[in-house]
């Protein structure tokens, strides 16, 4: 592209976009969890898609105990080291996939607690869900965690992943192998994702640091 100023020709120099950080965000936190096999390809997916920067955030590697904060999180007034961590990691993301585990209908509650810890950092950021479990897929815990986002400002998008039967998906080294129609499931979800992660861009940008 040349630009002119003055009738001398310039190169005018593009700078590439900045991809938008994406919080994969693993909800699972008991022993033989699938959820990091799935979080893993689709970082890898993401990383492929173009527009995000993907990053692995483990609920598991946090720590948290039950919410044991003792201000509201609306004050960032944070006194415990995990909480700290969470915040920042929260807070650096543009955009949210929760690879999410269905539990007795429900989100598992590793999920809840961790949201719950925090309010500032979730507001104007969008997620999609995830979701695996039994016949089910997960869905309706990926329908049950959808007003929880809501109530600290993220933005659910309805495109998402569901897996019925996830054990049988994986093969006998325990690796996961999608199918086309998941792929083509996953890329409408981060085609979305971005859409409303830049539309939602300026709110993000307008909120104050503390």
């Amino acid at each position: 592209m040349i630009a002119y100023i003055s009738h001398q020709p310039i190169l005018s120099i593009k700078e590439p976009p900045v991809k938008h950080q994406l919080s994969i965000i693993i909800g699972s936190t008991r022993p033989g969890r699938a959820g990091p096999i799935f979080a893993e390809r689709l970082a890898g997916f993401a990383r492929e898609h173009g527009k995000f920067e993907p990053v692995l955030t483990d609920i598991a590697a946090f720590k948290l105990p039950m919410l044991d904060e003792p201000h509201h999180p609306r004050l960032r007034k944070y006194e415990n080291d995990h909480t700290k961590a969470w915040s920042k990691a929260i807070d650096a993301a543009d955009a949210f996939v929760f690879v999410a585990p269905e539990y007795n209908y429900f989100v598992a509650p590793a999920i809840v607690n961790a949201v719950d810890y925090l309010l500032k950092e979730w507001r104007y950021k969008p997620a999609a869900i995830f979701s695996y479990g039994g016949v089910s897929g997960g869905l309706r815990a990926a329908q049950a965690l959808k007003p929880l986002l809501t109530s600290v400002g993220v933005m659910p998008i309805p495109e998402g992943v569901a897996l019925p039967a996830y054990r049988t998906l994986l093969d006998q080294n325990g690796a996961y192998h999608p199918s086309e129609q998941v792929l083509g499931g996953a890329r409408t979800m981060l085609d979305e994702l971005f859409r409303w992660s830049e539309a939602l861009k300026s709110l993000r940008a307008g909120l104050p640091s503390e």
